[in-house]
């Protein structure tokens, strides 16, 4: 673990440290998976999901909660502990290759490529917070990988809102998070079938499930095949690793100044961003 200097209650952030959070609050805020989903296919991806068959909703609600339970059972048992640098590149070849596969037999092979998926998304964020100092042994901070999955699928920020989607998405998990993170500290190698781990998974497949319909969306889409599931997973994984480094961003800087001045100061930058956005 990095060692962070603690400042007085109430210090004021740097300037370089400002700048910092602004470009976290930027894509924590601003980068939504259907626009680059959108970018891909040449299609809007929000419109293509509403249109998913229900069997196939069900399917992909389905696939989400597996996905998240075998993420939860390696997250519980140090996903965070593994030693050694990290590789962007080698998760992203991982998760297309994964996403190849599951585009070569269709639809139906998501309860399959989407835990596999998710797992090597959990690693690549469990290096994300490595890199940002984490605390690597603690239960708190292998939730806090998990905790992505549901802050990269809330719904994006815009228009005249400037309360934070990302720290009401904070705020909605806190409790659970607590909860999980204390059981698993009680309990050691704790049970994924425990109640308070399962209203985690809960709440997390949620949001993450806005994601995978749209994920599911975009594979349906008649011109893509292997190639397309392909470049579709790279976009999953390389939407989730950038969720993550804003993430692990905001809570360095939580570490180092406190939460409510980075809180405050992250309003602060969300405001001035909606007040210099054209108004529609």
């Amino acid at each position: 673990m990095i060692e962070m200097t603690i400042l007085p209650p109430g210090a004021a952030m740097s300037g370089q440290d400002l700048a910092t959070l602004a470009r976290a609050m930027a894509t924590l805020e601003h980068e939504g998976f259907a626009a680059r989903l959108a970018s891909l296919v040449g299609q809007k991806i929000d419109l293509a999901a509403a249109l998913v068959p229900e069997r196939a909703r069900a399917l992909a609600a389905r696939a989400t909660t597996l996905a998240l339970r075998a993420a939860l059972h390696v997250a519980i048992r140090g996903v965070a502990a593994r030693r050694g640098s990290a590789s962007s590149a080698r998760h992203k070849a991982m998760a297309t290759a994964a996403g190849a596969a599951g585009g070569a037999f269709g639809v139906g092979a998501l309860p399959v490529e989407l835990p596999a998926s998710t797992i090597v998304m959990l690693r690549a964020i469990a290096d994300i917070a490595r890199e940002h100092g984490e605390d690597m042994t603690a239960p708190e901070t292998s939730l806090a990988c998990l905790e992505v999955f549901a802050l990269g699928g809330r719904k994006q920020g815009g228009g005249d809102h400037i309360d934070s989607s990302y720290f009401a998405a904070r705020t909605l998990l806190a409790r659970s998070v607590s909860e999980a993170a204390r059981y698993i500290v009680q309990k050691g190698v704790a049970d994924e079938a425990a109640p308070v781990l399962v209203r985690l998974v809960a709440i997390i497949a949620s949001r993450f499930g806005v994601v995978v319909t749209q994920k599911l969306a975009a594979q349906m889409i008649p011109v893509l095949g292997a190639i397309g599931g392909a470049a579709v997973n790279y976009a999953f994984i390389d939407h989730f690793q950038s969720i993550a480094r804003g993430h692990f961003t905001v809570r360095r800087l939580e570490r180092f100044y406190g939460s409510e001045v980075v809180r405050a100061a992250y309003q602060d930058l969300l405001l001035k961003d909606a007040s210099a956005a054209p108004r529609k």
